[in-house]
């Protein structure tokens, strides 16, 4: 029995030497990438090194704009009468020296807007306190009783915080009936208080008219309870008529002429 002999195989052709442009552009593409983050790099680096060099320029002799001007800047330009401000600044700002008077804007009333002209620009919050002298309660009042003269006194306080007017005058409180609140130190207004009644209903009161050198009265009833410095209307009881007028003394109305 012959033998069948292998056939060996062909040989693979040998691969093409790499040409030399090709193997410049694959090492280029390698290199892009390092040499990308690279320049980025640097440039990060020479920004920021630029932005300081810059601000030294802008105070390259040591100086800059004193805190205190900016704060008198800000705080002008809310200024009034019993107003107290006071402009939020950080100690440690440091603003280039401006060769002109600082100007002022109130853009709001808690923030200002201060400039060196043809320069920078600075927003400074501001907190305004509007102080005057009210009337508060030295001593616990209940409810529905008289405010006696020794449980009032004055002080000053931040109106713009208090809301409605508060009473300025102690005598605006002494006598009147306390209607809400009763707690010492508290501000009183007159929406607190009711007028303690000189005039009541159905009583009889004198009708007073008159001026410029003389006076009317006249016997009249009252339709409704009311203090001294109130409206309140009364009948006449000669003509019936029912007028208004004004409580100007326990059991007595001023009425139009």
């Amino acid at each position: 029995m012959s033998r069948t002999e292998a056939t060996p195989l062909p040989a693979p052709a040998p691969l093409p030497p790499p040409r030399l442009p090709d193997l410049a552009r694959s090492i280029r593409r390698q290199r892009r990438v390092p040499r990308t983050l690279h320049v980025g790099l640097l440039s990060l680096a020479s920004l920021a090194a630029g932005l300081v060099f810059a601000g030294d320029l802008r105070a390259e002799d040591g100086s800059f704009q004193t805190v205190a001007s900016i704060r008198a800047a800000a705080e002008g330009a809310l200024a009034s009468p019993g107003a107290r401000i006071e402009a939020s600044l950080d100690p440690a700002l440091r603003m280039p020296p401006c060769p002109h008077a600082l100007q002022a804007q109130a853009l709001s009333a808690v923030n200002v807007e201060v400039s060196c002209p043809d320069g920078w620009r600075l927003f400074v919050p501001v907190r305004v306190q509007r102080v005057q002298p009210v009337v508060v309660l030295t001593a616990a009042v209940a409810p529905g009783q008289p405010v006696p003269a020794s449980a009032v006194g004055v002080e000053t306080r931040d109106t713009a915080r208090l809301g409605a007017a508060p009473l300025t005058d102690p005598a605006q409180a002494i006598g009147q009936t306390l209607r809400l609140g009763g707690q010492a130190g508290q501000v009183l207004r007159r929406s607190d208080l009711v007028a303690q009644a000189v005039v009541k209903r159905g009583e009889p009161v004198a009708l007073v008219a008159g001026g410029g050198g003389f006076e009317v009265r006249m016997a009249g009833r009252a339709l409704a309870d009311a203090g001294t410095g109130e409206v309140v209307r009364v009948e006449n009881l000669s003509s019936r008529r029912v007028l208004s007028g004004v409580v100007a003394a326990p059991g007595e109305v001023r009425v139009g002429r």
